[in-house]
């Protein structure tokens, strides 16, 4: 499963101790609300609000940044005897304390052994507007839409350990697939720089306490890349570390992150073979009663991420920051 540009994280932030220790909620109706701010910068040449014509296909990406401002939020009815079932649709406070921002809508069901079964679509995760030909030069780049569905397994707690695994699948389509159009390139240049294809998405990790207010959660991850142009298919392998700390009111979670990704065939384009470097951090902090508000809870979250590429068109780097508000219900 692909990693949310930190650029569309800015619509909630906010994480609970509670999320990994007790996975599904009180019976009935519960959920949440948070309003963010926040400033965002990104530098990328497939960023579509960026530089619409490039000069060369050498050049780096120009940055584009602004203001942001958007609420989001979840909504679960959790039943079934001894709270063991639950419906919800929304963000997962657990994932977007380490960074991942994705909607969901799916079902959980705590078993007798202490793994809890979660299944869910992200119907929006791939949706996206990109570039009909990326790599046209010297005419104004045209956007198409960029779509599919995303499905995810998780199983947490498996067997009442401290361990957990992620699994997903998402489709992808980019709907007018012009890359490497110029009449300069061959049939073949073209064939092999296709993007439509799919991922495959593994991850586990392991929740290690330290007291009972301290804990860290190391993660590997392993990412396939299909595509019906070779050149566009990679494996990626990354790790990530998670750290969060409880002090009275105050929460914080801070996350670290590598990843390797290495191309399969010879980028045509570039005329060499492109593998990418891309590290991140990511912290999140929420103070929980503001003013005296028992469900009211001051939320912020700082991210950067940065990849780079042995090809410099793909090199790409991304920060924000931002401040809000969060009401539990």
């Amino acid at each position: 499963m692909q990693k949310i540009a930190l650029s569309t994280a800015v619509l909630i932030a906010s994480f609970s101790f509670t999320t990994h220790a007790r996975p599904l909620g009180e019976a009935g109706w519960s959920g949440e609300i948070s309003i963010n701010t926040g400033y965002a910068s990104q530098t990328s040449n497939f960023n579509t609000d960026g530089d619409k014509t490039l000069s060369s296909q050498n050049a780096k990406a120009e940055s584009d940044d602004g203001f942001l401002a958007a609420p989001l939020g979840n909504i679960a009815y959790t039943f079934g005897e001894g709270n063991s079932k639950q419906f919800y649709a929304g963000t997962s406070r657990a994932d977007i304390a380490v960074g991942d921002v994705a909607f969901e809508i799916g079902y959980k069901q705590k078993l007798a052994s202490g793994t809890v079964v979660d299944v869910s679509i992200l119907p929006t995760i791939i949706e996206n507007e990109t570039w009909v030909d990326p790599y046209a030069v010297g005419t104004e780049r045209k956007t198409t839409d960029e779509s599919g569905n995303a499905y995810r397994l998780k199983l947490s707690s498996i067997g009442g350990s401290l361990f957990s695994l992620d699994f997903a699948y998402a489709h992808i389509d980019v709907d007018d697939e012009l890359s490497a159009s110029d009449s300069k390139f061959s049939t073949d240049t073209q064939e092999a720089m296709r993007r439509d294809g799919s991922h495959y998405y593994l991850k586990g990790d392991m929740r290690l306490f330290i007291d009972r207010d301290t804990f860290i959660v190391p993660a590997l991850k392993y990412n396939r890349r299909t595509a019906d142009g070779d050149a566009m298919a990679y494996n990626a392998f990354g790790a990530d570390i998670s750290y969060f700390k409880s002090i009275g009111r105050h929460q914080f979670a801070l996350t670290g992150g590598y990843e390797y990704r290495d191309y399969d065939e010879t980028n045509p384009v570039f005329g060499k073979k492109r593998d990418d470097h891309a590290l991140s951090a990511f912290l999140a902090y929420e103070m929980e009663e503001l003013n005296g508000w028992e469900n009211v809870s001051l939320i912020s979250f700082a991210g950067y991420g940065q990849s780079n590429s042995a090809i410099t068109f793909y090199d790409e780097s991304q920060y924000i920051v931002t401040l809000g508000l969060n009401y539990q219900f």
